[in-house]
């Protein structure tokens, strides 16, 4: 039997990594988005959100990954780089993304209340500003989606109030 090769520079193999920082991320008690960014088949930056941790509404995954990358090729021009991330970024993180002039952007999970690669907004591909990125979605999403969909489920379960007979048993 011939043994299947292994594509270390696959978009799933990139978006396992990213999917790797989610689950940081879920441990930490933070929105379990993970991202990493790859130029010339390795990867310079690794982040996940730390709103939490950081207390900054600006702590997300793909913006920690961004200031990551630029520090490590000394621009912030990343022209040459492919941005994954498990979730579809925001709008903040898509116009950080345009900015950086990322090639690229892989994401897993869409958000169609909020995701601004094409979901609820496009404005990675936006024709009037300056860069558009090329968007490849869907890659390991139901992976992505069901990492979202357990940590929202265990805050719901969380916060559910507690019953006036199981209060006054603690």
């Amino acid at each position: 039997m011939v043994e299947p090769i292994i594509d270390l520079h696959s978009d799933e193999h990139f978006m396992g990594e990213a999917l790797r920082q989610a689950r940081r991320a879920f441990a930490a008690e933070e929105v379990p988005v993970g991202a990493v960014i790859v130029r010339a088949g390795r990867i310079i930056a690794r982040a996940c959100n730390q709103v939490e941790l950081l207390k900054d509404a600006t702590a997300h995954a793909e913006m920690l990954a961004i200031t990551q990358a630029e520090e490590a090729v000394g621009d912030w021009r990343l022209t040459d780089a492919t941005l994954y991330v498990t979730k579809e970024p925001c709008p903040m993180c898509a116009g950080a993304i345009v900015h950086a002039r990322l090639a690229r952007v892989v994401f897993g999970a869409s958000d169609p209340k909020a995701g601004a690669a094409g979901s609820a907004l496009n404005l990675l591909q936006f024709p009037s500003l300056n860069h558009q990125c090329e968007i490849t979605a869907g890659v390991r999403e139901p992976e992505c989606r069901e990492l979202l969909r357990a940590f929202f489920s265990l805050q719901r379960r969380r916060s559910k109030p507690v019953s006036g007979d199981a209060a006054a048993q603690n």
